[in-house]
């Protein structure tokens, strides 16, 4: 090796060494108080940078970059930590792929240029072709928006939504699917959903907000059950008054006196092979009258989309049953 080399070489282990030595300052600096030399404590519920010694604050106002939610042990630890949006099954790619909006601006408001809007068209269609490659992830994708649809028009919360994707995406893997239309299946989930989370909606009540017929949907509702065997109980009338007595602006006296009603008619055993929606709207009916609340057949009619003789039915047989009620 020749001097020049080695005196290269000397010079760049001696640069080496220079660099080393001041990082190790620089972090000795940030961790040692300047007027003590004592351990610096990074208080992180006020933001500060105090020494443990003099009590010296040598940083305020620091940025928190940790979590804004709390935890008290490991495993609520992790059902709390996340990165990005939550996933959830209401979306074909369960919220995990990139959306491009619809609104031609930039980040700061401004409209974009004719060729920029261009640029972002193209760029909308490529991301929609990637999204979807495929025909089975199109058909998820159609079902769940439909689900979405009627599930807003029928008022229900967002659990019956995700339990009816569940029970759509149960379908599409066992390949129930041939020979019955994506509409019917999944409004035949969104009904079953809404029945297993204690909510329901009546058959006439989901026809009108789905693309498909009531026959249509009481088979393939039927089908799935079955096949995906599926714990879905007898409808409760109960279920259904809540619902009633709020859309007709009724008090909390009407809802506890229906409930009186229906317990009644159980023990009496009248209540199989009746339609619960019409025992549901009777019930309403007959406790706003005991309770002095002014309501009229035809509006409980319209509300539980049935018609008011089967009211008029009902009334008189939960009447009879409930004497020791309605005494």
């Amino acid at each position: 090796m020749s001097d020049t080399s080695i005196r290269t070489y000397t010079d760049e282990r001696s640069t080496e060494t220079t660099t080393e030595r001041a990082d190790e300052h620089e972090h000795e600096d940030t961790t040692v108080c300047p007027e003590c030399g004592a351990r610096l404590e990074s208080d992180t519920e006020h933001g500060e940078t105090v020494c443990s010694e003099c009590g010296l604050v040598v940083e305020e106002d620091e940025i928190d970059r940790g979590p804004e939610w709390r935890a008290f042990d490991s495993a609520e630890k992790d059902s709390k930590s996340r990165v990005g949006a939550p996933t959830t099954k209401m979306m074909h790619d369960k919220g995990l792929s990139t959306n491009i909006g619809w609104q031609d601006k930039d980040a700061y408001g401004n409209s974009l240029s004719s060729r920029q809007r261009q640029k972002m068209q193209r760029l909308r269609t490529w991301n929609e072709r990637f999204r979807t490659r495929d025909s089975k992830e199109r058909n998820l994708k159609q079902a769940l928006g439909e689900i979405d649809r009627m599930a807003s028009a029928l008022g229900l919360p967002e659990n019956v939504r995700e339990t009816a994707s569940v029970i759509y995406r149960r379908a599409l893997q066992d390949n129930l699917l041939p020979g019955r239309s994506i509409e019917g299946v999944a409004t035949a989930s969104l009904y079953a959903a809404a029945r297993q989370a204690g909510v329901p909606r009546s058959l006439d009540e989901v026809e009108r907000v789905s693309r498909v017929d009531k026959m249509e949907l009481t088979r393939t509702y039927r089908y799935i059950i079955r096949e995906l065997n599926l714990e879905v109980k007898p409808a409760d009338p109960e279920s259904y008054i809540p619902r009633f007595v709020s859309d007709l602006d009724l008090s909390d006296e009407v809802e506890r006196r229906a409930r009186d009603l229906i317990d009644a008619a159980r023990e009496d055993g009248i209540l199989s092979g009746k339609s619960p929606v019409g025992l549901a709207a009777a019930a309403v009916y007959a406790a706003a009258l005991l309770c002095n609340e002014k309501v009229t057949q035809s509006d409980v009619s319209e509300v539980a989309d049935i018609s008011e003789v089967t009211i008029r039915n009902r009334y008189k047989e939960l009447l009879e049953a409930g004497d020791v009620v309605t005494a």
